[in-house]
């Protein structure tokens, strides 16, 4: 099975067509009076999806993540439009009904 990205414009594509634009951050922390320090954590560190928990189903072992993860995504060999998805980084399944452009 492919990993299938929904573009927001052009539908669902596979997902050699997209380049992967990072984690989903929130806004930018305000200048004034952010150190060094505060500004390279909020570039450099990823939040990693919270927790594990054990896989359930049929013939299913080990561990997987519990949380979703927002991700941006650019669609470059397509319409060349930014948009945000959610998708599950255990499965690498895209969750239905997000598709917020950015």
């Amino acid at each position: 099975m492919t990993f299938r990205l929904t573009c927001p414009v052009c539908g669902k594509r596979d997902i050699c067509e997209f380049t992967f634009g990072g984690q989903e951050r929130g806004p930018r922390p305000e200048q004034e009076g952010l150190s060094a320090e505060e500004h390279f954590r909020w570039v450099q560190f990823r939040m990693i999806p919270g927790g594990a928990e054990p896989a359930q189903g049929a013939g299913q072992r080990g561990w997987r993540q519990a949380a979703l993860q927002q991700e941006w995504w650019y669609h470059g060999q397509g319409c060349g439009v930014w948009f945000r998805t959610t998708r599950d980084p255990a499965t690498n399944r895209e969750v239905e009904g997000d598709g917020g452009e950015g």
